[in-house]
């Protein structure tokens, strides 16, 4: 399992196998159930986490309307954190829950500094994947001002295709900040076409 984490860094920078075991060391193996949270608003989030399979979402409850709002998904290969929450060890604002059963590979707050003290090249790594998350919020929220909700979903479905397999649409019309029965309406207007 953690040879897929392994996997998933050396696309970005070369480890020696002395770093890969070491590496290792640092992450343990949890396995949330469907339904189980890695995280509820309020508490302070201690863990980075590593999606080694299954599906999570991440959401807030939208106090005006009492209405779950995805904030993201995190599917195999992916990162599941609240990243402010995490580095700055202050309660967090949202929400981290299973959407089937998920198995994650964890590294406490502590251990990850002692990490990135001992293996250096890995801040490069952590760089990159927090850039190429800012990249995708930027662009979500790029296209939430310009799309309309059918090119939201049609660039969702061609940007995220195995999330659109693994995730139910109401989640998927949450995420795109509409009702389920408008996306519905798309996907028959789609089906037509």
């Amino acid at each position: 399992m953690k040879e897929q984490l392994i996997k998933s860094i050396s696309k970005y920078i070369k480890l020696s196998s002395e770093e890969e075991n070491l590496i290792e060391t640092f992450w343990t193996e949890k396995i949330l159930e469907k339904g189980d949270y890695l995280l509820r608003n309020g508490e302070t989030c201690r863990t980075d986490n590593f999606v080694v399979k299954g599906t999570l979402k991440a959401f807030y409850i939208n106090p005006e309307t009492g209405k779950e709002e995805i904030l993201y998904f995190a599917i195999e290969n992916w990162w599941a954190t609240d990243i402010e929450s995490f580095q700055k060890q202050k309660p967090s604002i949202y929400n981290i829950q299973a959407i089937e059963k998920t198995t994650l590979l964890q590294i406490r707050y502590d251990s990850f500094q002692e990490m990135l003290a001992k293996i250096p090249k890995l801040e490069r790594f952590f760089r990159i994947i927090l850039e190429n998350y800012l990249g995708s919020l930027q662009r979500r929220i790029i296209l939430n001002n310009i799309l309309d909700a059918e090119q939201r979903y049609l660039d969702f479905l061609k940007n995220y295709p195995k999330i659109s397999e693994k995730v139910p649409n109401y989640l998927i019309a949450s995420y795109l900040g509409i009702t389920a029965e408008f996306l519905s309406r798309i996907r028959k207007k789609i089906k037509a076409s």
